[in-house]
């Protein structure tokens, strides 16, 4: 291809990534309707949530909706960034990106399952408690759900890690010896992040959000390593 062609495709997939994104988030406008309460009830059971402004409830549901569209689209943003990649390596390895749809769905779902027992609960009571040591609480709609839902889709987005590390690994930016070695750098790196993404500035929230990302990364080594011989083979 050509460098024009390149810009070309580069054109398509960055077209075709945000329509996939904004198809899916209209279609989820009218399920959000029914979820948000649904979440209220789950995660505040007894506080009322209040709107103060008149486009708190409208903007809380396509938030939502967005999000949700991202989080199920995920295999497709995913396709589209590995298919403009991928034309530069060996025609065979065309039809390895079907072997990672389904696991991206299934840890985007565990993710967010992940974040439903046993995060999202602790979190949230513990903001409750830090609150209600001061003040009553009165809570707006959308500031509460904002936290819910970006709560669920960080976790959508972390547990895709493997996905990711293998993508990197296959097309040779990445290699076990680089990742073990640098193992240390990415602990702390993950600490330093769960830091900064606790809500409530808790050890154990920090703890809850490290421990999976670290997780998630030995196990990207050892897949790593398991795939590395059937790719050698295949080169």
């Amino acid at each position: 291809m050509s460098f024009t062609e390149h810009l070309r495709e580069l054109r398509t997939r960055l077209l075709d990534s945000p329509a996939t994104v904004g198809v899916l988030a209209l279609a989820l406008i009218w399920p959000s309707q029914h979820a948000i309460p649904f979440l209220i009830h789950l995660y505040l059971k007894g506080i009322p949530l209040h709107a103060f402004g008149p486009a708190d409830v409208i903007m809380t549901e396509f938030r939502f909706s967005l999000y949700g569209a991202i989080v199920v689209g995920l295999p497709v943003l995913l396709y589209q960034t590995w298919m403009f990649v991928v034309p530069a390596f060996h025609p065979k390895t065309r039809r390895l990106v079907y072997y990672y749809v389904a696991p991206s769905i299934l840890l985007g779902a565990t993710g967010i399952a992940f974040a439903h027992f046993f995060v999202l609960p602790r979190v949230i009571w513990a903001l409750v408690a830090i609150t209600q040591q001061i003040a009553e609480p009165t809570f707006g709609v959308e500031p509460t759900l904002n936290i819910i839902l970006i709560m669920f889709l960080a976790f959508a987005l972390i547990f895709q890690t493997p996905i990711v590390m293998v993508l990197l690994a296959r097309i040779g930016l990445i290699n076990v010896r680089m990742l073990r070695t640098y193992r240390r750098h990415a602990a702390m790196g993950i600490l330093l992040v769960s830091g900064f993404a606790a809500p409530d500035a808790s050890p154990l929230t920090m703890l809850m959000l490290a421990t999976p990302m670290y997780v998630l990364y030995e196990a990207s080594i050892w897949i790593i390593v398991l795939l590395e011989s059937s790719w050698r083979r295949a080169s």
